[in-house]
């Protein structure tokens, strides 16, 4: 797992996301890969079809209201990832990766913002 560019996979993360480009984002992910949301409430996700059900409203917000890359850093496991939509809202996003290159978890949680802000993740 060494020899795999994850700071590389979470910027093209980034990038699928700014684009609204859904197929690209999923083919980022494992087939299994599964994502925890806990920004309204705890949500689970997992393989593509719900990861696509899950990503297919939110990208649509990103590209209407824009997505703002805020802090990218490798952590022991894997990459945490600070963005903010709409300029205001943040989100933290960690990422874990599989040997093959993939990402499969994805933990998002509000980050720095008011309680009132909610949370588009």
């Amino acid at each position: 797992m060494n020899d795999i560019d994850q700071m590389g996979i979470v910027v093209d993360w980034v990038d699928a996301c700014r684009k609204g480009d859904l197929a690209s984002l999923l083919d980022l992910y494992a087939d299994d890969a599964q994502l925890e949301c806990t920004c309204n409430g705890t949500q689970h996700y997992r393989g593509r079809s719900e990861l696509e059900a899950y990503w297919r409203p939110r990208l649509s917000t990103f590209s209407s209201v824009g997505f703002g890359l805020e802090e990218i850093n490798p952590v022991p496991h894997g990459i945490d990832l600070e963005y903010s939509v709409a300029g205001s809202l943040r989100v933290h996003a960690s990422f874990r990766f599989s040997a093959e290159g993939k990402i499969y978890s994805t933990l998002c949680t509000p980050s720095r913002q008011n309680s009132h802000d909610g949370c588009a993740c």
